[in-house]
């Protein structure tokens, strides 16, 4: 049946799954991707086989990414096509430097990535320590905050603070900025709350992140698949958070100020607290003894499932792939692991979403006797290096270069004085 025309009381009929990715220029499981997201809805087609959209809305959703196309296109208005030489994405895998990330994490320490991510040297064994006097102060400021306070807020108190123990911290050459970031990181870690048992502040920085996520003494397994998920989570291209600390890299704020932008997005609902809402998510079906329920119960109270479906991967999240792996030579992860596949499969019925990194992180936080909110602990921690990264990066290019042009729609002048 041809789509109906202009004025028509009939309305246009809806399309499969094939002509809604057709319509879209995409693949059929970016189109469900779109529903994970809220940017589709869907129906199920007439005997239950597949799902339907609504052309409307279809149209509409192709005209905006077209727009958004030509809006971050190099030669659009703005400097919004950022050239950078550190992450690429793939459909089905990413890469640091050309180099597969999965690989990289498995073969060595996080430490050793962020370092070679910096320099594109290679130091075995490097780890990452900071002065006594630094930490101290970190430790102080946020041990002031309110017993509730965060894990984010945290973490920027601590970065605010260390940048003042740094006087060398507005030198943006590299090796100012690489002692800086050498130092950061360490100093986030040493500022968090011990937990009432803790390794000793030496060794590795996954050692370290341990006792501060859990009272559990650590085995070197649990260690290993730790220091694995930091070096997983580095960087992702430009995040919404990577991207605020490139513009405030471009207005030549020093690396402390940077990160602590990069925080700040990270702390949104839609970013950084994902891992929290999967870890709950694994709690309950692990009470319940079975993902049905709790899936139905989410979604009658009209919320998405947390853990599932990316928009840059069609399939599953080769960090999450990784880390399952991983996961899977920890027996006390045996339990959560299975929760996590009975979510994907039980989700899977009638939406074909797979597990991304947040799901796995939550495997890791539930096995491992942490709370919800060290998902995001470790995500922060681990990106760290990234920001500085693209810190490092951006203090190479043009000041101010990160300058969109706004497209005004307000009230064309001259407008008369408010009374």
């Amino acid at each position: 049946m041809p789509d109906q025309g202009p004025g028509s009381s009939h309305p246009e009929r809806r399309l499969s799954t094939k002509e809604a990715a057709e319509l879209l220029g995409v693949k059929p499981e970016t189109v469900y991707a779109y529903v994970s997201r809220g940017q589709l809805s869907s129906r199920r087609a007439p005997g239950g086989r597949g799902s339907t959209f609504d052309t409307t809305e279809v149209k509409a959703l192709s005209r905006r990414n077209k727009r958004e196309s030509a809006r971050t296109s190099p030669t659009g208005g703005g400097d919004l096509s950022v050239r950078t030489r550190i992450t690429l994405i793939e459909p089905d895998r990413y890469y640091f430097r050309g180099v597969d990330a999965a690989e990289l994490a498995a073969r060595h320490s996080y430490e050793e990535i962020a370092d070679w991510l910096w320099t594109e040297h290679l130091h075995p064994g490097i780890t990452f320590t900071a002065p006594h006097s630094t930490v101290e102060i970190a430790r102080r400021a946020v041990d002031a905050l309110p017993e509730h306070t965060d894990p984010t807020d945290r973490l920027r108190v601590a970065a605010i603070a260390a940048a003042t123990a740094d006087p060398l911290r507005f030198d943006l050459s590299q090796q100012a900025v690489l002692g800086a970031a050498r130092t950061l990181i360490p100093t986030l870690v040493g500022a968090l709350p011990r937990m009432p048992y803790a390794p000793k502040d030496d060794g590795p920085l996954a050692h370290r992140l341990w006792g501060r996520l859990t009272p559990r003494e650590p085995d070197e397994a649990s260690l290993a698949v730790l220091d694995t998920a930091l070096g997983l989570l580095v960087d992702h291209d430009l995040a919404a958070s990577t991207l605020a600390v490139r513009v405030a890299a471009s207005a030549r704020a020093h690396a402390y100020a940077a990160v602590s932008a990069g925080l700040g997005v990270l702390e949104g609902p839609l970013h950084g607290a994902a891992s929290g809402l999967a870890h709950r998510l694994i709690e309950q079906v692990l009470d319940q003894g079975d993902a049905a329920p709790v899936i139905a119960d989410e979604l009658r109270a009209g919320r998405r499932i947390p853990g599932l479906g990316h928009r840059l991967y069609p399939g599953e999240d080769p960090r999450a792939r990784a880390l399952f792996a991983r996961l899977a030579e920890l027996p006390q992860a045996e339990s959560a692991l299975a929760a996590a596949r009975d979510i994907v499969d039980t989700t899977a019925r009638h939406t074909p979403l797979h597990a991304n990194i947040d799901l796995a992180l939550a495997v890791l936080t539930v096995s491992c006797g942490m709370p919800a909110t060290a998902g995001e602990t470790v995500f922060a921690i681990a990106r760290t290096a990234g920001w500085i990264a693209h810190a490092l990066e951006e203090y190479t290019e043009r000041p101010l270069r990160m300058r969109p042009e706004g497209q005004y729609v307000g009230p064309r002048p001259p407008q008369p004085l408010p009374e």
